[in-house]
């Protein structure tokens, strides 16, 4: 099989913050004729440096990550380029989740239980600008969608605060948050205040079993 000149291929920029799980999707991605991974990033500010230079028609990222996270990455893409289509790969099935990556921008959304058949197909997609969800997952989106069903109680968070949720889940302190996202501690206190009162939690404990019961964190 002739494989295309790189020009031809879509282009891909892989980002996740463990440098042999890359080398393993970059191998499967490039046994195909028509993908070419470009570029490589363990963080999401390295992931935004890399976009800028090079422009890939498709960014493949994973939403844990140290510094700013996947969401906030998302976000900074979309930013730098609001055509910027995004694949989120990630090992979070829950569905708030997933709302929440669609929500701040991403194209389409696979969990790492998925086949690389399913890979190809979502890269092909997303480098289309065609919207790309799981098929293990797009049932009860769209029954939710048409029954107007709420998710449970993570739904009544912001963005913001569900990305802190997140980050409290798991373990960062209000240091570590306030420097990973460029914004005071005291901010990051108002946002843990308005989450605890939200979700009715009295404490971190609560906030982890919540945070697991809901998928968003593994024990």
């Amino acid at each position: 099989m002739k494989i295309p000149p790189a020009s031809e291929r879509i282009s891909v920029l892989l980002v996740d913050d463990h440098p042999v799980v890359r080398d393993g999707y970059r191998r499967m991605l490039e046994n195909t004729s028509e993908i070419c991974v470009v570029a490589e990033a363990g963080d999401g500010e390295t992931a935004c440096a890399a976009y800028v230079k090079l422009k890939p028609d498709v960014v493949i990222l994973d939403l844990s990550m140290p510094g700013i996270g996947g969401l906030e990455t998302i976000r900074r893409l979309k930013t730098l380029d609001p055509a910027a289509r995004i694949l989120v790969f990630t090992m979070h099935d829950n569905e708030t989740v997933i709302r929440r990556t669609l929500e701040a921008g991403a194209v389409g959304y696979l969990t790492k239980a998925s086949g690389m058949g399913q890979m190809v197909e979502a890269v092909r997609k997303v480098a289309m600008g065609t919207r790309f969800i799981d098929s293990t997952q797009i049932g009860g989106l769209i029954h939710n969608a048409i029954s107007g069903a709420s998710t449970g109680p993570l739904r009544t968070l912001s963005a913001r605060e569900f990305q802190l949720f997140q980050r409290f889940a798991e373990g960062q302190s209000v240091a570590e948050i306030a420097a990973a996202l460029s914004i005071s501690p005291k901010t990051v206190g108002v946002h843990h205040a308005n989450i605890m009162k939200k979700l009715d939690l009295q404490n971190a404990a609560q906030l982890v079993r919540l945070a697991i019961r809901c998928n968003v964190a593994t024990p």
